[in-house]
């Protein structure tokens, strides 16, 4: 098999999750109550913890983003995003399996949902399981083109598998 274009998906994928990560926050880190408020819809943490987490959550968001789209420590932010994207997945099947009725407050403000409005947790889990996907992805193939990652070790990606 002829692994030349290997790093160039990769490149695709970094940046394809780089820009779920920079919107997700970007849509969130303006409205830090309205995002505490959507964790605590999920009615998983103390209402406190859930303002902190939602507070946080944006801007670790924004971070996996920034070094996703540079390509920096590429391996490592993957983990860190795979992580994050079960314990979502977790939240969402969580919401789902208890009968609650909130937006997942993903790329937004979330929360309860309004009377007669059904949560779309089906969709919202296939999504967050694609992401996943890409995250893992980048777990086993961390090392794309155009990447920091590339230029600190001096070494051509294309080099790799040969």
């Amino acid at each position: 098999m002829n692994w030349k274009l290997l790093p160039w998906f990769g490149l695709a994928v970094r940046l394809g999750l780089a820009a779920v990560w920079l919107y997700a926050g970007a849509s969130k880190v303006g409205d830090l109550a309205a995002s505490g408020r959507a964790v605590h819809a999920y009615q998983v943490l103390p209402y406190d913890v859930s303002v902190v987490v939602g507070a946080v959550l944006p801007f670790v968001e924004l971070a996996l983003g920034v070094l996703l789209l540079l390509g920096l420590a590429t391996r490592l932010v993957a983990g860190v995003s795979g992580a994050l994207l079960v314990v979502f997945i977790a939240g969402i099947v969580s919401a789902w399996s208890r009968g609650l009725a909130i937006d997942c407050g993903c790329f937004g403000t979330g929360g309860q949902l309004p009377a007669g409005q059904s949560p779309s947790y089906f969709p919202e889990v296939l999504r967050d399981l694609g992401f996943l996907a890409l995250a893992g992805f980048l777990l086993i193939w961390p090392r794309t083109a155009v990447s920091v990652d590339g230029a600190l070790t001096g070494e051509p990606v294309e080099d790799e598998d040969e």
